[in-house]
């Protein structure tokens, strides 16, 4: 199985957030501090926020932060929320399924319920306990270090006065 950049960088996104919840994070920060794709992290809070994982306050001094604990997201409901299917092989979709043995291979219900015990897994691990290791945090903290990034105020429209001729 091969989960998608998608999911990895949601998953470092949450990450970040849960490592630092006192304050607002931009994208351009944590495009920044993950050395990623601005526009391709600006899709991947689209969907964290749609699935509800992640407040975006905008304006100025605006940020994304956590929409509820840590302890409350579970990296299987991020996984279901960020990749497309979990289509491991053809004869999981009926509609482009052309294996001959489909009816009688038992590789289907293997692969099936493998799937089943790794989500089942990912659904009893939190995002809080992703982060709870106090080691593990400040390393996170070295390798990720906070950098201010500026942002300028976008040019004043200029004012034109009409005189009253």
């Amino acid at each position: 199985m091969h989960l998608t950049s998608h999911t990895d960088y949601a998953l470092r996104l949450l990450m970040m957030l849960a490592l630092e919840p006192d304050r607002l994070h931009t994208i351009e920060e944590v495009a920044t501090r993950y050395a990623i794709s601005r526009n391709h992290l600006m899709k991947i809070v689209l969907t964290l926020v749609q699935a509800g994982f992640v407040d975006s306050v905008r304006g100025r001094g605006g940020g994304l932060r956590l929409a509820k604990p840590a302890a409350a997201i579970t990296l299987g409901s991020v996984l279901r929320a960020t990749e497309e299917n979990f289509t491991l092989v053809e004869c999981f979709d009926r509609q482009s399924n052309t294996c001959a043995v489909t009816s009688c291979c038992a590789v289907k219900g293997a692969l099936h319920e493998a799937l089943a015990a790794f989500m089942a897994v990912l659904d009893q691990r939190t995002l809080a306990q992703l982060c709870d290791s106090p080691a593990r945090n400040s390393r996170m903290r070295q390798l990720l270090p906070y950098i201010p990034i500026a942002v300028e105020a976008p040019p004043r429209a200029a004012r034109t006065r009409r005189r009253a001729d």
